[in-house]
């Protein structure tokens, strides 16, 4: 039986106090985190081709730009509210924003534009998380107001940036992160409300009614929220208002349990392009955390050989 390393991370760079919002809370913050104020709440981790680590903040319409020395620059902010980010092949971002659908960042005019903004002649409910496989196809969610009594969440790919999109699932109870195995073949899903991630088939042989699995359950907080899959198959899970990052490996076993000391909202993860760092997204502080699995990884990797 594998060993589950516990291990705390280390703040890599929290939000400057100069861009932290100052306002009154606005209708996101009063009906996600009643009665209280938020300086940010920070979501969406993605890196680029240059190493920099984009993430968003949902209430306020901001993306920022955290460069390797942990510099934050204000790249964009709107009246949307951005949930996640994925990377396009020209250096523009594919975005789910909750209130405009799923749109398009080029960070090098500032500009967003849309892409999309409903399936089925009806908009969405409201986004959530997007990943793109390597193939190029975009697989984001659409949770709304979804949850275990109104288990009508969505999963949704778009095949072509010109095409509409293709609902994969409409029974999940706020589907949330979505990452794929390093082959394409296999889909994960962050099922929010029933705290568990689910598995699919990507392309499955019944298009109608994919076969789905639930893949790894989890207890306590919230549930999972943000996913990332690294390229060994590894996949590690945000856990939502735990305080804690799980890392798994292909067959399910989890290898580390990470811990972000200085608040519970623990909301994405990203994987450093060398497959072996963690960022962990932590909205209640508004910080970036980082946790160096290498030894781990190599570890389990020998023991599964």
């Amino acid at each position: 039986m594998l060993a589950c390393v516990d291990l705390n991370a280390e703040v890599f760079a929290a939000l400057p106090a100069s861009l932290h919002y100052r306002g009154e809370p606005n209708e996101w913050v009063r009906v996600t985190r009643p009665g209280q104020k938020l300086h940010s709440f920070l979501e969406g981790p993605a890196y680029d081709a240059d190493g920099n680590l984009w993430c968003v903040d949902v209430p306020y319409g901001r993306i920022f730009r955290i460069d390797r020395s942990g510099r934050w620059t204000l790249a964009h902010q709107g009246d949307g509210q951005p949930h996640g980010l994925a990377c396009l092949p020209d250096g523009t971002f594919a975005v789910t924003d909750y209130r405009h659908g799923l749109t398009r960042f080029d960070p090098g005019s500032g500009t967003v534009t849309s892409m999309c903004e409903g399936v089925n002649s009806e908009r969405f409910r409201g986004l959530g998380d997007i990943t793109r496989a390597t193939n190029g196809d975009l697989w984001f969610t659409d949770p709304g107001r979804s949850s275990l009594s109104d288990p009508t969440g969505r999963l949704l790919r778009l095949r072509t940036l010109t095409s509409p999109p293709d609902v994969v699932l409409a029974n999940v109870p706020y589907p949330n992160g979505v990452a794929l195995s390093p082959d394409g073949r296999f889909v994960y899903l962050a099922v929010t409300r029933a705290n568990a991630v689910w598995r699919l088939l990507a392309d499955a042989p019944d298009p109608v009614y994919p076969m789905v699995g639930l893949w790894v359950q989890l207890s306590g907080g919230l549930g999972p929220d943000g996913l990332a899959v690294n390229a060994d198959g590894f996949v590690a899970v945000a856990h939502g208002q735990a305080g804690r990052a799980w890392v798994f490996n292909p067959l399910g076993d989890p290898v580390a349990r990470i811990h972000t000391p200085g608040g519970l909202w623990t909301t994405s993860v990203a994987w450093n392009p060398d497959s072996r760092r963690l960022a962990i997204v932590e909205a209640q502080t508004g910080a970036i955390y980082t946790a160096d699995l290498g030894s781990i990884l190599k570890a389990t990797e020998e023991q599964t050989q």
